[in-house]
């Protein structure tokens, strides 16, 4: 199934409010760690971080998104490696005007927008879908074919459509779940510093084979088969892979993580009372510092 795709966030009170309330999410989970995460959640840094999974529903039946936090960073840059996410909800629509949120339509019906630190959100101005209404995750690529022969042969994505004009193509692994969407960038992909990371579960048994077919067929492998614990929940194994343009993929065993994905009634007083003990900003202000900017 599709689970979440990874955001880094430098502004994790605006983030949240975006999500929150303009989006019309919810916070379905909120952890703290006081170091880094061994399959590089959070990024290639050691420090304090947080984990957010904000969303429309429960992560056994929609699709998320997880918002990572680094204390001492303050922003990432961009690349064209990540170009959107398609959602519908003309609430959302309407939380942006009423917010005085930067909107622009595209096409009648569909306006684009930006959260925090730059990731695009495409809102279909209808009415929010009963079942998930995250549509599809839009990602760059440098050789369209080359990109589909590895989500579609190897991983096992079913082509739902292909467009050679427009250089895209819609994959997915099942009719009801979020769709995956592949666009030529017409260069090379840049992951700036923000590179995020789009995450799937199988059948725990599953993941060994996975990671026997990329050693076979010589695919990058950025983190073996491992167990990642989350304290006082469950313990995930997870593979993290990366595809031709080096977008990272994390396969997780299904079983333990619908464990650890329960929603958690407290999520969003966990995240309102992290944003109010954190006094990392303070800190760097005290002397005269900024946060990094990664």
């Amino acid at each position: 199934r599709a689970l979440h795709f990874v955001f880094k966030v430098g502004d994790r009170g605006r983030s949240a409010r975006f999500y929150r309330e303009l989006l019309g999410m919810r916070v379905l989970r909120h952890e703290e760690f006081e170091e880094g995460c061994k399959a590089s959640c959070n990024g290639p840094y050691d420090g304090k971080w947080s984990k957010t999974m904000v969303g429309y529903g429960p992560e056994d039946d929609h699709f998320v998104a997880e918002l990572t936090y680094n204390y001492g960073i303050g922003e990432y840059r961009l690349g064209n490696d990540f170009l959107g996410i398609t959602l519908v909800s003309s609430q959302a629509v309407s939380n942006a005007k009423k917010m005085g949120w930067p909107l622009k339509e595209i096409t009648a019906g569909l306006f684009e927008t930006e959260a925090p630190g730059g990731y695009k959100f495409y809102l279909e101005d209808k009415e929010q879908l009963k079942q998930d209404p995250v549509l599809k995750v839009t990602l760059g690529v440098s050789d369209l074919q080359k990109s589909v022969n590895y989500w579609s042969d190897l991983l096992g994505m079913k082509i739902y459509e292909k467009d050679e004009k427009k250089q895209r193509v819609l994959l997915g692994y099942a009719d009801n779940q979020c769709k995956l969407e592949l666009k030529t960038v017409g260069g090379a992909v840049d992951h700036g510093t923000a590179f995020g990371r789009i995450a799937f579960s199988c059948a725990k048994e599953e993941l060994p084979n996975i990671e026997a077919l990329m050693k076979k067929e010589n695919q990058k492998i950025l983190t073996p088969l491992v167990s990642l614990d989350t304290p006082g929940k469950a313990t995930v194994q997870v593979i993290i892979l990366a595809d031709p343009d080096g977008h990272e993929i994390c396969f997780v065993g299904d079983e333990a993580f619908r464990d650890l994905s329960k929603v958690d009634p407290n999520g969003d007083k966990l995240l309102d009372d992290a944003m109010a003990a954190d006094n990392s900003d303070q800190w760097f202000a005290a002397r005269k510092m900024k946060k990094v900017s990664a």
